[in-house]
Formats: structure tokens, C-alpha cells, sequence
């Protein structure tokens, strides 16, 4: 099984995985699941993202729109009106200027604003499917992108546990598989350096409870494919699920389980909330990994 340890976020950086990347949720909306709210005052969500840095954060995952289900769009300008005051205030810390900076939009307007105050990639929930000009655009400016599967946009999905019908894939590993393939080879056409590109399999998005636990175990299939694999399993629904814990502040046992898990079958690249809890989780499931009897 091949374990993709690197990710190209620019012409002149490329980031390692090795043994593993935590990247930080930093979502500057009122109305997202876990921490829509929180982090509107943009000096608050500066000392929020610093703070993620020193847990163990390496990658900051700066977003002006919700992409929960249900959620209402966001304008490109306020979304720009968001998020560029935070990653310029980011950048201008003596702790920021190191960080990888990715800007979770569907928009390539709003890449294009953000990419300009100094992020470095684009994290794109709808795969470049929502805008044709986002490709080209990350093909122009040189830099990494992450490409996430969804069944359907967020204004016509449905929490994982709250489906009347369930979301019908004939086998969702396969067919999550074959649409990033697509998706890869659209961004590669549009003039995307390969090694620029990461996957996301959209761990929530368009997926019951159960499919998402089937496609944590076909982790090895996505990441045999030979590039970054993005698992975003953090205080998700599917997960509460399980355990009957309804508040998604209150999933963080739950999602350093899931992320351990997915790290067991090759995954290297983690979408948190709580850099410091999952790190602490992870270097002890790599001590025990390595651990042997003499």
C-alpha cells in the first residue's frame, strides 16, 4: 500500500505528512455546526488559529461559509470580507508566518481574495464542481488544492443520522473512488500540478451513518491511489450516532477514536478541532504501533 507523504501546497513548499499532519478547523460563520459563532470577531479568530499552531496544528483551515447540511449561501464578498482580515492578521504573527493557510470556499473569487492575503491552498468542498473557473485558477496560481467528494450541495443534504432515505451508492468506496478519480483528472486538464492535488472522501456529506464507517475501512483503496488523503471525521454526526452524544462540542472522544482509526489504515492528513487532544491520541497509537517484544 502506497502512503503519500507529501502534499505540494506551493511552486516552492511542499508540506510533509510524516507520520502525520493535523489541520485546524478555523470557521469565521455564524451558523456552523460545531463552532459557528466563535470565531466571527476576526481578532478572535487570529488568537484562535495561533492557539491551534502551538496544540499541533500545522495546516489552518480558514472558511467564511458553512457547508453544514442545510446551510444558506454566502456571498463571495462577504465571504472575502471574512476571512481576509484573519489570514492577513495571521500572516502579520511572528507564529503565522510559517503556517500553511488553506481557504475552504467553493468559490474561486474568494480563493483568488484569500490566495492574495497569503493563503496557500485551496480547500474545495465541491471539487472545483460549483465554480468552472476554480481549476483553472489553482492551475494559474500554482498551488495545492483538496478535492472532496459530495453527493449533493449542503441546501439539499441532510445530517448523516437524519436521512429519511439513505444516500444509494452502489458500493461508496468504489464510487467515491472512481468520482475523485475524475475529479483529479479534471484538475490535472485544467493545469494542476499532481502532486499539488489532495482528496477528501467527504466523510458526512451525502453519507448515512454506515457509509461513513465503510469508507473509514476503505481508507487503503483511496490511498493506494498515490496521493494525500484529507479525513475530516471530526464531531461529525455519524460519529454521534454511536454514541448517543447529540452536542457536537462534546465529540472529541469520539473523533480521536475515528482518527486513530483512520491513521491504523494509512491516513496521514487530519481536518480537527482539537489539534492538541488528537495529536496527544496519535503518539501513543504510534508508540504502540512501533512497540515490539523482545
Amino acid at each position: 500500500m502506497i502512503e503519500p507523504s507529501e502534499w505540494r501546497v506551493s511552486a516552492d513548499r511542499v508540506l510533509s505528512l510524516d507520520p502525520w499532519c493535523l489541520m485546524g478547523i478555523l470557521n469565521v460563520t455564524p451558523d456552523s455546526f460545531s463552532d459557528g459563532g466563535l470565531h466571527l470577531d476576526p481578532n478572535h479568530a487570529i488568537e484562535s488559529g495561533i492557539g491551534m499552531m502551538k496544540q499541533g496544528a500545522r495546516v489552518l483551515d480558514i472558511g467564511g461559509e458553512s457547508t453544514r447540511p442545510g446551510a444558506a449561501a454566502v456571498s463571495s464578498d462577504e465571504q472575502i470580507r471574512r476571512v481576509v482580515p484573519v489570514i492577513e492578521g495571521i500572516r502579520r504573527r511572528p507564529e503565522g508566518v510559517e503556517a500553511v493557510i488553506t481557504i475552504d470556499t467553493t468559490r474561486a473569487d474568494v480563493a483568488d481574495a484569500a490566495l492574495a492575503a497569503g493563503a496557500d491552498a485551496v480547500n474545495d468542498v465541491s471539487a472545483g464542481t460549483d465554480d468552472p473557473a476554480m481549476l483553472p485558477l489553482v492551475g494559474e496560481r500554482d498551488c495545492g488544492v483538496i478535492l472532496m467528494h459530495r453527493l449533493r450541495p449542503p441546501e439539499e443534504d441532510s445530517f448523516s443520522d437524519r436521512y429519511e432515505e439513505e444516500p444509494v451508492y452502489a458500493d461508496v468506496v468504489g464510487d467515491v473512488r472512481e468520482w475523485l478519480a475524475g475529479r483529479v483528472a479534471a484538475a490535472k486538464k485544467a493545469g494542476v500540478d499532481e502532486g499539488s492535488i489532495a482528496v477528501d472522501p467527504g466523510l458526512g456529506f451525502g453519507k448515512s451513518v454506515e457509509q461513513n464507517h465503510q469508507l473509514l475501512v476503505g481508507l487503503p483503496e483511496l490511498i493506494a491511489d498515490g496521493r494525500p488523503v484529507l479525513v475530516g471525521a471530526s464531531r461529525k454526526s455519524f460519529l454521534g450516532a454511536v454514541t448517543g452524544n447529540s452536542e457536537p462540542r462534546d465529540r472529541d472522544p469520539e473523533s480521536i477514536v475515528a482518527a486513530v482509526e483512520a491513521w491504523r489504515r494509512g491516513a496521514r492528513f487530519f481536518r480537527v478541532h482539537a489539534p492538541e487532544a488528537h495529536r496527544r491520541a496519535l503518539l501513543v497509537a504510534a508508540a504502540v504501533s512501533s512497540a515490539s517484544r523482545s
